[in-house]
């Protein structure tokens, strides 16, 4: 039941059949209540829905890593959600209620600085896995000193490891201790990032299994 503050012509709090009223910061106001929903939503909606989910709970696990390396593209937007529309956009596969990640689709760094030439990866003994990339620096904006991006991620684990101080540019070479992982498959990616935040977009190098 509304409740009126201020006798027949001043506002009221509460509800009076389908209008709710109210204040906010010192403003009387007054709304139609809703409607109740009674549809569980189209098929697209559906699907969007799963779409998203799947991204955020990929990107949750380097969060922090992508409010830095997509920077660059967020507009009017944190680096976290600028991964997240393009990834939304690109980096699924799948029909549904079959959707799966595109890793081969998917960016852990954008920008416009340029990334490494022949970047690779490969496993050794003890979990580790070593980042292989040819010096670039001197082509456009690509520095010596732009430390390394390296990311490995585990589907079957769920877990993310990932370094965005790794090894400078110029040293060619970089590794992530992935034991945590041992016999299990995980998907590589390789970015940069420059002394003032400037970052390139990332390459996919492959899925490997871990030793």
């Amino acid at each position: 039941m509304g409740t009126i503050k201020k006798g027949i012509l001043g506002g009221f709090s509460g509800k009076v059949g389908n209008v709710v009223g109210g204040s906010w910061k010192g403003i009387e106001y007054m709304r139609s209540l809703g409607s109740r929903r009674t549809t569980t939503g189209s098929q697209k909606q559906k699907e969007q829905q799963l779409k998203f989910a799947l991204i955020v709970r990929f990107q949750q696990l380097m969060a922090n890593l992508l409010a830095r390396s997509f920077k660059s593209f967020a507009v009017k937007m944190t680096g976290t959600n600028s991964a997240l529309s393009y990834n939304l956009r690109n980096g699924i596969t799948g029909v549904y209620p079959d959707f799966a990640l595109d890793y081969s689709k998917i960016l852990v760094s954008r920008g416009d600085i340029p990334n490494a030439i022949n970047p690779a990866v490969t496993a050794a003994a003890g979990g580790i896995i070593n980042f292989t990339w040819t010096d670039n620096s001197g082509v456009s904006k690509a520095a010596a000193t732009d430390k390394s991006i390296l990311v490995a991620y585990c589907p079957e684990m769920r877990q993310c490891i990932y370094t965005d101080m790794g090894p400078d540019r110029s040293v060619e070479a970089g590794s992530l201790n992935l034991s945590a992982f041992t016999g299990l498959q995980v998907a590589t990616w390789v970015g940069f990032i420059s002394e003032t935040g400037e970052v390139a977009t990332s390459i996919f190098t492959g899925e490997i299994t871990v030793l």
